[in-house]
């Protein structure tokens, strides 16, 4: 398998086209095992007691597996997401930042499907999983 995006492209992409939230993240690898993303944790990302909030989790976990896709198929800006089921299984350290490790499991003409570990800075136990589904527009 041939990536069709690098860390530089998919960064690139994200910066171009998604520019509103392109500095919440940092993408740190994209071969051909997955996509591995970092959400830069900042005030507007937590909640009460200092750990990162469910809705920045969903985001870095729909946003790791959107790239992760892309790594796969090139810069289709129009695939979307179709699903996307979350399992919260404990709290992040306070004040951190996460790190999503994505992979693709299927890659077809129009449904792609993946999942997502969130891990914590520091700890090796994630924090949450995330098995998503995209749509994959006619090329």
């Amino acid at each position: 398998m041939t990536l069709q995006m690098d860390r530089a492209a998919l960064t690139a992409f994200l910066l171009r086209d998604f520019g509103q939230v392109a500095a919440d993240f940092a993408v740190e690898r994209a071969d051909t095992a997955g996509v591995a993303l970092r959400l830069i944790a900042a005030e507007r990302h937590l909640r009460p007691g200092g750990t990162v909030s469910g809705p920045a989790m969903f985001a870095l976990a729909d946003v790791a597996m959107y790239l992760a896709i892309l790594s796969r198929i090139g810069p289709v800006a129009l695939a979307v997401t179709t699903n996307c089921a979350i399992d919260f299984m404990r709290k992040p350290a306070a004040g951190r930042d996460l790190r999503a490790e994505a992979r693709v499991l299927k890659l077809g003409r129009v449904l792609a499907v993946g999942d997502v570990l969130i891990f914590s800075d520091g700890e090796e136990a994630p924090v949450a999983r995330a098995g998503l589904t995209y749509s994959i527009p006619p090329r």
